[in-house]
């Protein structure tokens, strides 16, 4: 990755490599498998997997920015947040991201992009409206961090293999693909494994993400934290934001749900199974995460 004065964490970047190796592993062999059950439609098969692949790297930024409302904006049009992010990138020494706005009441931030250049970071008007200048901060030092060190990138291509598997079942199963064999037992065959097949993969890629994507938190707030030498101001938005959560309706954490991995704290619409699955560590995990390097730079 470029070199910016975010902390490098080699813990991240041994499990992004593992990630994206066991991914990559589990992506040819979904395709394979694909190509042996429906047998003469496999060109077809490898022309989709391999289009909506390169859709998602390419176009990522666009695809997460549209789907979570976001609009980018000008320094005229939000001073304060602009303000943040150019102090942010001088003190990082990385170049500035675009600047995006999504206008809804869940106080929440994220980012995207493959790279630096093409990155993309959002801060939602729940969020602006909420937190403390140095709060603020300290939340978008955490999204640039995730920038900084590309795991953005790999999220979002380990996160494509469960779409692909979704999009491919539906696909083979309405759009024709065993027309061709023969009209017997083969065929029910076909309809039972397809899903089985995806429901497969897309549980191992879910996982695989999950534990990434815990891990990836941590090091976001540690490198931030350790950047900004203000860890109690990160730790005072993580409260602020978690516990502002339950105050927000349950129809607008259902809607953003679906993309937690990306988000500074997870919108969870209540107590449940979402919670054993979650992207995020606990708040207790990162409070004390921070609490530490506090001391840490006490000392110091």
């Amino acid at each position: 990755m470029a070199r910016t004065r975010f902390a490098p964490d080699r813990g991240l970047a041994g499990r992004m490599v593992g990630t994206m190796f066991l991914i990559g592993l589990l992506y040819v062999v979904f395709v394979g498998v694909l190509v042996v059950l429906l047998g003469n439609s496999w060109p077809l098969i490898v022309l989709i997997a391999g289009a909506m692949f390169v859709a998602q790297f390419w176009f990522s930024d666009r695809i997460a920015a549209f789907s979570m409302g976001a609009r980018e904006v000008t320094p005229e049009q939000a001073p304060e947040l602009h303000g943040a992010v150019d102090r942010l990138c001088a003190l990082a020494d990385m170049p500035k991201p675009r600047v995006a706005v999504a206008d809804t009441d869940v106080p929440n931030a994220f980012a995207t992009g493959r790279n630096q250049r093409r990155a993309l970071v959002c801060a939602t008007t729940g969020l602006m409206r909420r937190l403390e200048p140095d709060e603020l901060e300290g939340v978008l030092a955490h999204e640039l961090s995730h920038v900084a060190h590309r795991d953005v990138a790999v999220m979002t291509i380990a996160s494509f293999l469960g779409v692909l598997a979704g999009m491919i079942t539906r696909v083979a199963l309405w759009g024709g693909f065993t027309r061709g064999n023969n009209r017997d037992s083969n065929t029910a065959i076909l309809m039972l494994l397809i899903p089985l097949v995806s429901a497969v993969v897309y549980a191992i890629s879910f996982l695989l993400t999950r534990l990434l994507s815990r891990y990836r938190e941590l090091s976001a707030d540690r490198a931030a934290a350790l950047l900004t030498g203000r860890p109690s101001a990160l730790a005072s938005a993580l409260t602020k934001v978690t516990g502002q959560m339950a105050r927000i309706p349950t129809r607008d954490l259902r809607q953003a749900e679906p993309y937690n991995a990306f988000y500074f704290a997870p919108a969870l619409s209540g107590a449940s199974m979402a919670r054993l699955f979650s992207s995020h560590p606990t708040l207790e995990q990162r409070l004390d995460q921070l609490g530490r390097i506090s001391v840490q730079l006490g000392r110091g």
